[in-house]
């Protein structure tokens, strides 16, 4: 097995200071940083999130294995940016106005930045013009709003109608998820994807990034 290969199998293990010297090592041995991202970090880093799916790893796995990811990626930033290496996307995520839940965001968030997406989290309580504001302001291809509550999931509709006023919706893709959400809700409020766990919402934002980025 090759250095990359072993990243990505400590990666899967959550050994965040062997990744850490595996890829300082990767770099010496004059793997490009592109390889040791795409091929190490991120191979790795999509494992765990397939078996996440299938039930075969749960929460506690994901937030070690992203921890060794990013460890990994500190030591690669300098050269990722030198070689021009950009993210595959950019979404901004968070938790509508009125609810304060995280984990299953927070989940989201891991998976898509382990599919190379640059992630801009906005947190818990998001106002529908807070998520239009980010999205303006970064760029963004995405907005995923997530909401745990029946009490607060009817937000989401604000949310796609704030972007509507903004004028943006031909140029941002709004996802949906969270207990409560269903595909139904989703096209009743006039989203364009809901996605039921983090790995799906993840391939989802990848879907919608390049299309936008084409």
């Amino acid at each position: 097995m090759d250095t990359l290969g072993e990243i990505s199998v400590q990666l899967q293990a959550g050994k965040a200071k062997v990744v850490k010297q595996l890829v300082a090592t990767a770099v010496e041995e004059g793997f490009s940083a592109k390889d040791i991202l795409e091929k190490g970090l991120l191979d790795g880093m999509g494992i765990i999130g397939e078996k996440f799916k299938n039930n075969e790893v749960f929460v506690p796995e994901v937030l070690v294995a992203a921890r060794a990811m990013n460890m990994g990626i500190e030591v690669l930033k300098p050269l990722l940016q030198e070689s021009g290496v950009k993210a595959t996307g950019k979404v901004c995520i968070g938790t509508v106005e009125g609810d304060l839940h995280d984990i299953g965001k927070n989940l989201v968030r891991l998976m898509m930045e382990g599919k190379g997406i640059e992630v801009i989290d906005l947190g818990t309580d998001v106002l529908p013009d807070a998520f239009v504001k980010a999205a303006v302001e970064h760029d963004c291809q995405v907005i995923c709003c997530s909401a745990l509550l029946t009490t607060t999931m009817h937000v989401m509709k604000d949310v796609v109608e704030a972007v509507d006023q903004a004028g943006i919706r031909d140029k941002v893709k709004i996802m949906v998820g969270g207990a409560p959400i269903t595909q139904s809700f989703c096209d009743q409020i006039g989203a364009d994807a809901y996605t039921p766990d983090a790995t799906t919402a993840a391939a989802q934002a990848i879907r919608f990034c390049q299309s936008a980025l084409c």
